[in-house]
């Protein structure tokens, strides 16, 4: 019994080991329960045997699986033995091929595996074909081919004898190609291809490939963006650094929304000066309020601009964030910022608002107000310095004996007639 179940990448498994690989998006697990040979026991972990058997089969079917490009899933694939008498890991490789044809993922081909076994005695050798538990067990080689019509894909030997001869090998590889196609074209029969469609039940998953410097507007701060869209359309997304987006749903109509959405950020469209459109205030700051008039594409309506000739005191007096509100694109410049106007008709201001006195602009007569305070002040410095000095003359005019003293004359009628230069 197989079950295939299809998962996002970022389900794959990680890998810590001393091999080069980081991890695995193809898993395939292989359980072996004692009933499965009339036998009791508890039901514990995968031994040796399971994991030995879930990595034969896992290798074998690795080749067909198509890349990551064309079809971006990770996969889990489990082989439940419910009896066995054979060789069990190869009927999971046949099974296995089967289950994936059935979710319609798109593989290369179907992988059929048999198994080989080898009895000697005196010299002579026969070579058995789709060996039995028993034959496994007394005969003295096993031998495991795995494969397409066109390529073997997986090989296992192990022998009790010391050396085969390349004859008997080149021998079980011929019968072994023979019983696979056999094993092919039985499976032909009841599915010949992948189906065209993924199961119903199975995640839509599709790849999008975005502008790099569009990451970050997708992911948004903090991860904000990503996590309105995941909750709005039902759709789970994952980004690389590449700037591929995946986008995984479980129906088709959250995969198509989510679509359009990431589609719009990483490709917004452009605005034309002159138009009006319908936008929704984003952000608000001292200065003016941010309106988003497309998807992805904001611009700034300036506070000068919002009191329709007066000037208001804050811009949350007239707007709040979430209000829809026309404008009108009045410049783009260079680096792509909108510049926005109301729209002809929108009216903001009402008896209720409060606006500052004078309204509208004023930056004439103040920085004429400016100009004249500067004046004043250095008028009102010259005075003072004018009358600093007609003090000073007064107070030498009002003292006509006063003499002027040098302290270097002074200090040199002091000094002794010695040090006198």
């Amino acid at each position: 019994l197989n079950t295939s179940t299809l998962g996002m990448l970022r389900m794959e498994q990680m890998l810590d080991t001393i091999d080069i690989e980081e991890s695995k998006r193809y898993m395939h697990h292989y359980n072996f329960p004692p009933f499965s040979t009339g036998e009791t026991g508890f039901m514990r972990g995968p031994k040796r045997r399971e994991i030995g058997h879930g990595a034969l089969a896992e290798k074998a079917l690795l080749p067909v699986i198509p890349p990551i490009e064309d079809f971006p899933y990770a996969y889990r694939l489990v082989s439940e033995v419910l009896m066995s008498n054979g060789s069990s890991s190869m009927a999971s490789v046949c099974g296995s091929s089967m289950s994936l044809m059935d979710a319609g993922v798109p593989i290369a081909g179907p992988v059929a595996g048999i198994a080989m076994g080898l009895i000697e005695q005196d010299g002579k050798y026969v070579t058995l074909t789709d060996i039995l538990g028993a034959e496994d067990h007394l005969g003295d080689m096993d031998f495991k081919v795995a494969g397409t019509r066109d390529m073997i894909t997986a090989l296992q030997l192990d022998t009790k004898i010391e050396s085969l001869p390349a004859e008997v090998l080149v021998e079980a590889m011929g019968q072994a190609r023979e019983a696979r196609h056999f094993i092919l074209d039985k499976m032909e029969q009841t599915l010949a291809a992948p189906r065209e469609e993924l199961a119903a039940n199975a995640p839509k998953i599709e790849a999008i490939e975005i502008p790099k410097d569009k990451i970050g507007e997708v992911i948004g701060p903090k991860g904000k963006t990503i996590r309105e869209l995941e909750e709005e359309t039902g759709a789970t997304i994952e980004i690389d650094d590449e700037g591929i987006v995946r986008v995984g749903a479980a129906d088709t109509a959250s995969m198509e929304l989510a679509r359009e959405r990431i589609l719009a950020i990483g490709f917004p469209p452009e605005a034309n000066v002159g138009e009006t459109y319908e936008g929704e205030v984003v952000n608000i700051t001292k200065f003016g309020a941010f309106v988003n008039i497309l998807p992805g594409r904001d611009g700034l309506l300036h506070i000068s601009t919002m009191g329709g000739g007066k000037r208001i005191e804050k811009v949350e007096d007239v707007l709040a964030l979430g209000d829809k509100v026309n404008v009108l694109v009045r410049e783009i410049d260079d680096r792509g910022k909108v510049s926005l106007d109301l729209a002809e008709g929108v009216q903001l201001v009402d008896e209720n608002t409060p606006v500052k006195e004078g309204g509208g602009r004023s930056e004439g007569r103040d920085g004429g107000g400016r100009g004249r305070d500067r004046d004043r002040g250095r008028d009102r410095g010259r005075g003072r310095d004018r009358d600093r000095g007609r003090d000073r003359g007064e107070r030498r005019e009002s003292n006509p004996n006063r003499t002027v003293v040098s302290f270097e004359d002074e200090f040199e009628k002091g000094m002794s007639p010695v040090w006198r230069p």
